[in-house]
């Protein structure tokens, strides 16, 4: 009993090595003592060790408790081997175990995590004794296998049982509400924390934190988070998050910078989401310092890191970099292969796109309708429309996925940009949504493309007969199609009606980094203090351009003036501005980034070329 008791100390207490020199040691064992080594192998992730041991047991003649079984099946699942469980299982039954609640709820948790729901839930209804335990598993295995009405439909029962209300997996209930954005149902299940007094257990609430976060409800957030009696990670994280979910991102490293120097150290879900703020920001300095403070914290190796720093270097237009990181990674799984197919596709690489998406199938991975997002945004881009449509098929024909909404839409954008309407107008009658904004508005901007004007007035009716609108988008697009033909009345009438429904147009930026601090521009803008400098590069420039044949495209000037004027309020766009100045500021042949919020004009396109070609 002594040594029994000394080998359970040191198993609890990590000290394995210690442990099995008392084990060997010892001149008589019993059951007690192999379920405490078990049971301490399992716990410290040495799961075949603890399964060699029950073998020997079973070999010594022991016969396994309650403890035993729920111990090994804890190896098989760290294991990830579902057979095993299987077999455990029914030894389970052969030993009559089946009845004991303990036994039970640990294979329930066996199936849950191997995302066996159909058998947990049989399993479950069979169980001749349950405990608020096997409410628990069974309600957390549905939730993590993505079905929400089942976990919600289990724990309604649970609600009218006699179990302890404290032990409720709110905590799992809280989740579903975050990752549904349901704040009313986040609310309800705050309220039964708060009557159970669980909303002061540590899972509760950061989880508390984390729905009020995703949801929008900052101020309910910072009260929680504040009156946490332990600030771990977790919580630290979940604001953050929350914040770069909602667009917040300079708050969001605001947080970031606090949390540091409480000295909270950040785990992979914090590198991911902060990373993620860097990437929207689409600050290359700023995501290149996270990248060296990912490595001194020495999650390099972690493939949801390394997969954030594929996409935050892709977002700031450094695919060299993307690809670097990729290389890097000493594991892939799906989320990296997306990552490396969405950082050529969203830098244009069409080729690239493709060969990543093929070296994905080939290293033995499933592409999901994430991988096939970007595929199809690539070839809509690079006008790839042939293989647009035998992807989008292979979708249902080969990889059994069922196209979304989105898939819909970036195939009419491919069909559109090529000016096959036909087959767009035929594609979105047969899809089994209705076409939102999103698809009018990419068939508007390819007929005024292709000027298409018929079918740009459909679009545009079908647009401004929409309750609500993102933005203006559609109303200027269909000015500058009534603009572009010189049609200066229709012109008026659908900028009075973009007045009369409240809706602006988003005005266009493009800035640059220089020195670790951004420099903003937008069109004709004169507030920069070097604006005087600026001028006198850009006239400078058009010079030059001028002499290499540049004639500006005075179409993409849409304003009812002469053409002198129109050519040049041309030179004066925003990326013009912001290239003009990183040429003043850098020194010569160093690589200059420009970050715009819409995108550039036919003829800066086209004059920005030229004026980079030297």
């Amino acid at each position: 009993m002594v040594c029994n008791s000394l080998v359970d100390a040191y198993c609890k207490t990590r000290c394995l090595d210690r442990a099995c020199q008392l084990f060997q040691e010892m001149p008589e064992r019993d059951c007690v003592t192999l379920n405490a080594m078990i049971t301490g192998f399992s716990k410290d992730g040495m799961n075949e060790d603890a399964i060699k041991l029950f073998m020997q047991m079973q070999r010594f003649g022991f016969k396994p408790s309650e403890f035993t079984f729920a111990a090994i099946l804890c190896a098989g699942i760290g294991l990830d081997d579902i057979v095993f469980g299987q077999q455990i299982h029914s030894f389970v039954v052969k030993t009559n175990f089946v009845w004991n609640v303990f036994v039970g709820n640990a294979l329930l948790d066996f199936y849950s995590k191997h995302s066996r729901v159909l058998e947990a839930r049989k399993f479950f209804d069979e169980m001749p004794e349950l405990d608020g335990v096997s409410y628990n598993v069974i309600i957390s295995g549905y939730a993590w296998d993505g079905k929400v009405k089942e976990s919600l439909d289990l724990f309604q029962e649970l609600q009218y049982t006699r179990f302890d209300r404290r032990q409720f997996p709110l905590a799992t209930l809280l989740s579903i509400a975050a990752n549904t954005l349901d704040l009313e149902m986040g609310r309800q299940i705050h309220s039964q924390a708060i009557v159970s007094t669980a909303d002061s257990e540590v899972l509760v609430g950061n989880s508390l934190v984390d729905v009020y976060a995703k949801c929008g409800r900052f101020e309910e957030a910072k009260k929680i988070f504040a009156n946490l009696a332990h600030k771990s990670t977790v919580p630290w994280t979940a604001m953050i998050s929350g914040y770069v979910q909602k667009g917040l991102h300079e708050e969001s490293l605001k947080l970031f910078n606090e949390m540091r120097r409480t000295n909270v150290s950040a785990d992979q879900a914090t590198f991911a989401s902060i990373l993620r703020a860097s990437a929207n920001l689409a600050s290359l300095s700023l995501g290149k310092q996270l990248h060296s403070f990912v490595i001194r914290s020495g999650f390099m190796s972690n493939v949801f890191s390394g997969s954030a720093l594929v996409d935050m270097y892709a977002k700031c237009g450094s695919l060299k970099d993307a690809l670097q990181s990729f290389k890097e990674m000493p594991e892939r799984n799906p989320v990296s292969w997306n990552a490396l197919i969405s950082a050529y596709a969203q830098n244009g690489d069409g080729v690239g796109t493709l060969m990543s998406f093929e070296q994905m199938v080939q290293s033995g991975f499933q592409p999901d309708s994430v991988s096939f997002l970007s595929v199809l945004t690539a070839c809509s881009h690079c006008g790839h429309i042939d293989k647009a449509l035998q992807y989008f098929n292979s979708m249902t024909q080969v990889y059994k996925l069922v196209p979304k909404k989105e898939h819909y839409a970036s195939l009419v954008d491919v069909l559109c940009r090529s000016g096959r309407f036909d087959e767009a107008e035929k594609l979105m009658a047969q899809m089994p949504f209705e076409p939102d904004e999103i698809m009018w508005s990419s068939v508007l901007n390819s007929c005024r493309i292709h000027k298409n004007q018929e079918l740009a007035k459909k679009a545009a009716d079908q647009l401004f007969s929409m309750e609500e609108l993102r933005d203006a988008a559609p109303y200027v697009n269909m000015s500058n199609i009534y603009a572009a033909v010189g049609q200066w009345d229709n012109v008026g009438k659908v900028k009075k009606a973009m007045r009369d429904r409240g809706v602006k147009k988003v005005p266009a930026y493009s800035w640059v980094e220089i020195e670790h601090k951004n420099h903003v521009f937008s069109a004709n803008d004169k507030s920069h203090p070097q604006m005087g400098d600026i001028m006198r590069k850009i006239d400078m420039l058009a010079k030059q351009m001028e002499k290499e044949g540049y004639k500006p495209d005075t179409s993409c000037a849409l304003h009812n003036v002469d053409e002198e004027i129109k050519a040049e309020s041309l030179k004066y766009h925003s990326e013009r501005l912001a290239i003009a100045y990183a040429l003043i500021s850098t020194p010569e042949g160093s690589p200059i980034l420009v970050m715009k919020n819409l995108r550039a004009c036919i003829d800066c396109h086209a004059a920005i070329k030229i004026e980079l070609s030297d």
